[in-house]
């Protein structure tokens, strides 16, 4: 005799009928403890992400506007904290890994639409004489206005004919090119250069150098390594200092910068789907930069609220490939001229 089998519709179980808002999972009936734990964030923080993207999240148009915007931003939290869609989060929760991901999608996305409101450079200029003199108290460098790094985050393989995402330890990654201050927060982030790139070549084709060129501050630096070249606006250290002035511009140059090291250090840490622990992201090139970007906004709100100002070293799977760059100096002789006159003003 034929048995009857239950043919279950997944999306009703999810959404019910008329399309019924989700409650499963209450902030209030857990404790911060848990949060944190699980979510890597406190109560009073998600609530102000659901207020910040609450509106995003309930577009009618979105298949997943039953689901609240409270899970939707647990379930991103989850997973930018953790790594992975794990099933015991999905069922903490209410809803299935498959759900989970379109959470990830559309949180993704609000984060995305409002990184110019989190990731910027200060306009006025006593906000700009502030972070120079944030810069200025770590080691004695004057006028610096940010320092610059890259970083490569692994990545699934787009596919086999496609190397331009190939590092140069021969592994699939984007190299994301960041500028924080001294506290940590960045000023600047673009997540979406191919690995293959070479840190020289993202910077020359960077819209941050546009806009240092042609539009910011013509008072001051940035500082990066020896991977860049030296510019007007962009100091780098002396490949053979011989001076006892260019020892020390060399030292507090390296003190200084160490700054984007420890913040690439805490954004690893607190946001594990990009250390490599997990193994690679996933996604498509253009979804990890945006998920990468995601997590940089988060960074930024999380130092406005306080929260892990510095974090413990991630031990992750994935590690910045060294850089091959010949060390040589900049044909740019009003760079090199900025240079020198810095070394005698602050450093002979």
């Amino acid at each position: 005799m034929a048995v009857p089998i239950a043919v279950l519709d997944c999306d009703l179980l999810l959404y019910g009928r008329g399309h019924r808002t989700l409650d499963r999972f209450k902030l209030e009936d857990v404790t911060d403890e848990y949060l944190v734990s699980t979510y890597g964030f406190p109560r009073q923080f998600i609530y102000y992400l659901v207020d910040l993207l609450g509106a995003s999240l309930s577009r009618p148009t979105q298949r997943s506007r039953a689901i609240s915007p409270e899970t939707q931003i647990l379930a991103a939290l989850g997973f930018y904290t953790s790594g992975s869609f794990q099933t015991r989060m999905g069922d903490a929760i209410g809803i299935s890994q498959a759900s989970m991901s379109r959470c990830v999608a559309n949180v993704t996305e609000a984060l995305v639409e409002r990184a110019s409101q989190f990731i910027h450079f200060p306009k006025d200029e006593a906000t700009v004489q502030s972070l120079k003199d944030d810069f200025y108290g770590l080691a004695g460098m004057p006028g610096v206005l940010g320092v610059v790094d890259c970083t490569h985050v692994a990545i699934k393989a787009p596919n086999a004919e496609d190397l331009s995402y190939v590092n140069r330890k021969g592994l699939h990654s984007l190299n994301c090119l960041m500028v924080c201050d001294a506290r940590g927060v960045l000023l600047s982030a673009e997540t979406h250069w191919p690995g293959s790139l070479p840190d020289c070549t993202v910077l020359q084709q960077a819209a941050l150098t546009s806009q240092f060129e042609n539009e910011l501050h013509k008072d001051g630096w940035l500082l990066g390594d020896s991977s860049f070249f030296l510019r007007t606006w962009l100091m780098t250290p002396l490949h053979i200092p011989e001076t006892p002035a260019e020892y020390r511009y060399n030292m507090a140059h390296s003190a200084t910068h160490n700054v984007i090291e420890r913040t690439f250090r805490t954004i690893r840490s607190r946001f594990r789907c990009l250390d490599g622990s997990k193994g690679t992201l996933q996604y498509s090139p253009e979804k990890s930069s945006h998920i990468i970007l995601a997590c940089c906004v988060l960074h930024n709100i999380s130092l406005e609220h306080g929260l892990d100002v510095w974090s413990s070293p991630a031990t992750g799977h994935m590690e910045q490939p060294e850089e091959e760059y010949e060390q040589m100096e900049s044909m740019d002789s009003e760079a090199c001229r900025i240079r020198q006159e810095l070394l005698l003003t602050h450093f002979s």
